[in-house]
């Protein structure tokens, strides 16, 4: 086989693999787990849709109106849910048309805050379902330090945000100290310090230390304006600075694990808690980090909700959030950059949901459906494979593994190459061929407490 031949198979190879991969590789399977959501959703809309029902007594007779009569429910919900949560075309003015987008960014700015410090507890092995309490305990002490100090603009916003982070950590290392104590599952305990947190709100709201004066219903003062996220683009929108501090928040989460050491360690806890004790890897103490950092990004939502949406405490100020997180965080299989798209996309939903409602009479329950739905999806991308004939992973890889034509062209390639050079192989001509760069990082700079615990005497014994 002549070596402009080797070059034109393996160029093959490389396309056919970078195909691979798009079809294999996680972002497609989230992108057809929504589609599929919104194509179920559909058939729900059609099933209850009173014209289409109405249309079906004679389907047989005339099919049209009940296909004509499908396409206007699904098309008229789809098109109102759109209007009221991306772009109103049928606005007047300018800021007409882009205020459901200016709503969608405003109810995703706490979700995408909340659920970055969910993802953060699930990469570090740890299922945090507290969300719900943090974010309270975030809002209780950012509404106090807000209510009850007067200090200069700037400083007290600042203030404010800080006291948000710690209530929210301080509340959330509870659980991991409990955990890296006792031992105790951190599922049980962050279900029931939801609810320590949820009835200590109220409490507090019926007494002078939280609540309004003269007021008899559980709400606390407003917050002055030196302790509010000013408006992002005028008084017309309710979006605020809270969104910036989303983005920023992001961006630290992906830096603290993918760039710190901090975050190493919480990953390699993640992976194998014994294998990063071996390696010398402070495990109780990871599990108190990782609850007080994802609490802390938690406390910052309920502060962003406090600060910049509600201007006020209330017994809801949580909402719904602490829940959706956990739905967000897988969606975005727990990486920053994917959990902050995907709280703009339940956002988007949220926000247009009721317009959807009250212009075409579907449920707002249906938004609840496509979110399940998705979540369903997404924990299942076998079936997503299925369903759309996509290759699994790695199965192309094993194709070119057992080639019996590639691998002898390729093993000549690499002994040419070794000959023309006298015998002296580059480290990146090897890695290329033999192994994997990754491999030959991991040689250099040595292996992580995962990729440790992960060889075994036996596939020692194979290497040997």
């Amino acid at each position: 086989m002549t070596a402009a031949t080797t070059e034109s198979r393996a160029g093959s190879d490389s396309r056919r693999f970078s195909l691979h991969d798009v079809l294999a590789g996680n972002g497609t399977v989230t992108v057809l787990a929504i589609v599929l959501s919104l194509v179920i959703s559909a058939l729900l809309i059609v099933l209850t849709d009173e014209d289409v029902i109405e249309a079906s007594g004679y389907l047989f007779a005339r099919p049209g109106d009940a296909l004509t009569a499908a396409w206007a429910a699904v098309s008229s919900a789809y098109a109102a849910l759109f209007r009221g949560a991306i772009f109103n075309y049928r606005g007047d003015t300018f800021s007409q048309g882009i205020y459901p987008l200016m709503e969608s960014l405003t109810v995703a700015t706490p979700l995408i805050i909340i659920s970055l410090g969910i993802a953060i507890s699930f990469r570090s092995g740890l299922f945090n379902i507290g969300g719900q309490g943090q974010m309270i305990f975030g809002a209780m002490f950012a509404a106090w330090f807000g209510v009850h100090l007067q200090l200069p603009v700037g400083l007290h916003l600042i203030l404010v945000l800080i006291m948000g982070i710690l209530g929210g950590a301080l509340w959330g290392a509870v659980v991991g100290f409990l955990k890296a104590l006792t031992g105790a599952h951190e599922v049980i305990l962050t279900i029931m310090l939801n609810y320590v947190a949820i009835h200590l709100v109220t409490y507090f709201l019926y007494t002078p230390v939280l609540q309004r004066e003269g007021s008899t219903n559980p709400v606390s003062d407003f917050l002055p304006a030196s302790a509010l996220f000013p408006p992002l683009f005028g008084d017309s929108f309710r979006l605020h600075w809270g969104f910036v501090v989303a983005l920023l928040a992001t961006a630290f989460a992906w830096w603290l694990m993918q760039r710190s050491t901090v975050g190493f360690q919480l990953r390699a806890v993640g992976a194998n808690p014994d294998a990063a004790r071996t390696a010398g890897v402070p495990v109780k103490r990871m599990y108190v980090i990782a609850m007080a950092v994802s609490g802390g990004l938690a406390g910052l939502a309920g502060m962003a909700q406090v600060s910049g949406t509600e201007r006020m405490l209330n017994t809801d100020v949580a909402g719904s959030f602490g829940f959706d997180a956990i739905t967000v965080a897988l969606l975005g299989r727990s990486n920053p950059i994917g959990v902050a798209a995907a709280g703009l996309l339940f956002g988007a939903l949220r926000a247009g949901g009721v317009t959807m409602q009250t212009e075409t009479g579907v449920p707002i329950d249906i938004v609840l459906i496509i979110q399940s739905m998705i979540v369903l999806f997404i924990a299942a991308p076998p079936l997503v494979r299925l369903i759309f004939r996509l290759p699994a992973p790695g199965a192309l890889q094993a194709r070119k593994t057992a080639d019996p034509v590639t691998q002898p062209a390729l093993a000549g390639a690499a002994a040419a190459t070794t000959a023309t050079a006298g015998g002296h192989t580059a480290p990146s001509e090897t890695a290329g061929i033999g192994q994997s760069p990754e491999a030959d990082d991991a040689g250099r700079v040595g292996v992580g407490p995962a990729d440790a615990a992960s060889t075994t005497p036996d596939a020692e014994g194979e290497q040997r």
